[in-house]
């Protein structure tokens, strides 16, 4: 004769740690988007205007000259 034994397992979860892990990842994916965004428009800016053009342009920007 086989005997079914239900058992009742109860799972703790750390809210605040899986919340703060959450916003982690979005930061991460946030700050990954913004780089890939600087190195195209970095990229774009080389193909169109040239290196020196760029390095003149940020020197301008940086001194305000």
């Amino acid at each position: 004769m086989n005997t079914n034994t239900n058992t009742a397992q109860r799972t703790q979860i750390d809210v605040g740690y899986e919340t703060s892990k959450f916003a982690l990842g979005v930061g991460f994916s946030m700050a990954a988007l913004v780089g890939i965004w600087g190195a195209a428009s970095i990229i774009s800016a080389l193909a169109s205007n040239g290196p020196v053009t760029l390095a003149k342009s940020l020197f301008t920007a940086v001194t305000g000259m």
